[in-house]
């Protein structure tokens, strides 16, 4: 990603969506549920009876996308051209700009299969949902390969760590594809997408505004060791935060849930 939002937006989406995976897990799990199909209260009466059982989760991948594509080309000077035609040459320009809008694109789309399965189809399509969210998964690790290839030392030590939680990420949607009520692969898939998430976010004050005010120095082998200890210290957090989820979940579901 380029420049500081270009880590910040697009990380924090993918820790609000890993933060809602883990919400649906540990409710599935304390319901003794699917995860696609939570428990829901029955709504039957009142005039917002409709509007309480759409699922918001799609046209909120929409907006998201919408954002980060105006946040990437408010971010770019000049015209957005694929190819250059001066001097009878063809040169690819804007080549992270294209990988970016790329990826967004797989956000707009994962959110237009959402919205279409869960509110417009008259029965849920879970294959179409996480078929399109594997599609999207695909794209985003091939792209993440290609940003490495002007990166050296604590920056390219950066984005391996977040290429490796991307791959665990694509294994975990692929075997989902096989088995789609598997408790286990979504636990995984929200802590996957928390830690890429997250990572991807830190890794933009990190290049950008460190904390501590001094640049990473690529040439620094103590930085690059603390790269590596400071992402393990992201997998501690998220997995504490998710028993935090699930502790939450449990007192919710309950003991307030069905109180009311």
């Amino acid at each position: 990603m380029g420049g500081f939002e270009g880590h910040l937006y697009p990380g924090l989406s993918l820790f609000l969506y890993g933060l809602y995976q883990a919400q649906l897990v540990s409710r599935a799990l304390i319901c003794n549920s699917r995860v696609q199909y939570p428990p829901c209260r029955p709504w039957d009466q009142g005039r917002w009876a409709k509007l309480r059982q759409i699922y918001y989760i799609g046209p909120m991948k929409i907006l998201s996308a919408f954002i980060l594509v105006a946040q990437e080309l408010n971010s770019v000077h000049g015209q957005l051209v694929l190819i250059s035609k001066m001097y009878h040459q063809r040169d690819f320009m804007y080549r992270k700009q294209w990988q970016h809008l790329t990826l967004y694109l797989t956000f707009f789309l994962t959110g237009c299969a959402d919205m279409v399965s869960q509110n417009l189809m008259p029965q849920r399509c879970v294959a179409l949902e996480q078929g399109t969210q594997a599609l999207g998964i695909f794209l985003f690790l091939p792209l993440m390969v290609s940003h490495m290839q002007d990166t050296e030392g604590a920056e390219l030590q950066f984005h391996i760590l977040l290429t490796q939680a991307m791959f665990l990420l694509t294994v975990v949607v692929t075997a989902e594809l096989w088995a789609p009520n598997a408790m286990l692969i979504w636990t995984m898939k929200a802590f996957l997408y928390m830690i890429t998430g997250s990572w991807l976010a830190q890794i933009g004050f990190m290049l950008f505004k460190p904390i501590s005010g001094y640049k990473w120095m690529n040439d620094d082998k103590n930085d690059i060791a603390f790269a590596t200890t400071f992402f393990c210290w992201h997998v501690v957090f998220n997995a504490s935060l998710m028993i935090w989820i699930y502790g939450f979940s449990f007192l919710w579901y309950c003991y307030i849930f069905v109180k009311d």
